[in-house]
């Protein structure tokens, strides 16, 4: 047996138990032949004792070997409790040290699985960053000379089909910039590191107010119901304005309603957003936080990564999100809870 190996630790985990266990079985024996004779005991009454005597000895050795074994496979279940508790973003290498010797090549053959895929994802996400950056300039570029081309007399096909460049060209420019957020809120890149403190009132205050004019063009009615006392949060300021943000557009895009809410909750900190709009169906709450995910009956036109940004600011924060919306709420609410002012926790969401 190898040393380290699982088999090689139950024996020698186990061999002194029963060992002893022998050993007391055979001074039992001993004592009672030595000390009986027929003539005190009936043979009925040894034959009970000596049953007696080997159920005991079987239901100890049974208990041994249970606790040895379970001793011996109590690295694995470790390991597999680590495992259990992990999110979906960390793939960080196991630790193998304390492992037994036949378990322990297959978790290193995972770790380096674990690596290898790790680098692929950040490639992926390097390229997507980099790519999203890169076409910045161009996408801006062309909607310049479709807005400089829209401001002179043209025909009407012409003008249309500039309008309908300036529309795309628009639409690909948000959509660089969400995906610019999705790796700045990816947890990788440690975004808790720039965290700030701030009063989620007053936050919410000054950026639902940008969205005043938006929401008037659209005859909607935006309002904020926060407590008196500051909310204190600790935050990435871009990232948390992008969370909001998102979640007005969103709101306003796909609710159709007259009336839009910023709640803000002081225990725990929270920020709400609710509509009076027609909500969403249950099949559709299940996924709309996908990444490029669109349900089939949204009417307004869109890239799906919306939510899937908020569920990304939101895991970077170390926050809780749910979604409520028709019958057991009259519209739509997004609720997004982050864990308090606790700079340096380094909090991650567990899934």
């Amino acid at each position: 047996m190898p040393p380290g190996s699982l088999a090689r630790k139950l024996v020698f985990r186990l061999f002194p138990a029963v060992l002893v266990l022998i050993l007391l079985d055979l001074s039992l024996t001993w004592m009672m032949t030595r000390n009986m004779t027929l003539e005190a005991w009936l043979l009925r009454d040894l034959f009970w004792t000596m049953v007696f005597s080997q159920v005991l000895l079987i239901a100890v050795f049974a208990w041994v070997l249970i606790s040895g074994v379970r001793s011996g496979l109590a690295s694995i279940n470790h390991l597999s409790q680590e495992i259990s508790q992990r999110s979906i973003e960390d793939l960080q290498v196991l630790d193998v040290a304390g492992l037994p010797s036949e378990v322990a090549p297959l978790v290193t053959h995972f770790n380096d699985l674990l690596s290898r895929l790790d680098d692929s994802m950040q490639a992926q996400k390097r390229f997507i960053g980099h790519a999203a950056h890169q076409l910045r300039t161009p996408l801006a570029g062309l909607k310049l000379e479709s807005e400089l081309m829209l401001t002179r007399n043209l025909p009407d096909d012409v003008r249309e089909r500039a309008e309908r460049i300036k529309t795309a060209t628009d639409r690909m420019i948000r959509l660089g910039q969400q995906l610019l957020v999705l790796a700045r809120a990816d947890f990788s890149n440690r975004p808790q590191d720039s965290f700030v403190r701030c009063d989620l009132c007053e936050w919410v205050r000054t950026s639902g107010a940008e969205w005043i004019p938006a929401a008037r063009a659209r005859q909607v009615d935006l309002q904020l119901l926060a407590p008196d006392e500051p909310v204190w949060v600790d935050v990435d300021a871009l990232l948390l304005e992008e969370l909001l943000s998102n979640l007005i557009d969103n709101a306003l895009r796909y609710g159709a309603a007259s009336n839009i809410t910023l709640q803000v909750g002081a225990n725990p900190p929270s920020l709400a957003v609710e509509d009076n709009g027609p909500g969403i169906d249950p099949e559709d709450a299940e996924r709309v936080f996908e990444a490029f995910y669109r349900s089939p009956r949204a009417s307004a036109g869109g890239s799906g990564l919306g939510l899937a940004i908020v569920r990304e600011i939101a895991r970077a924060h170390g926050a809780w999100w749910n979604l409520t919306s028709r019958p057991s709420f009259p519209g739509t609410r997004i609720t997004v809870v982050f864990p308090g002012p606790r700079i340096g926790a380094k909090l991650r969401r567990q899934e």
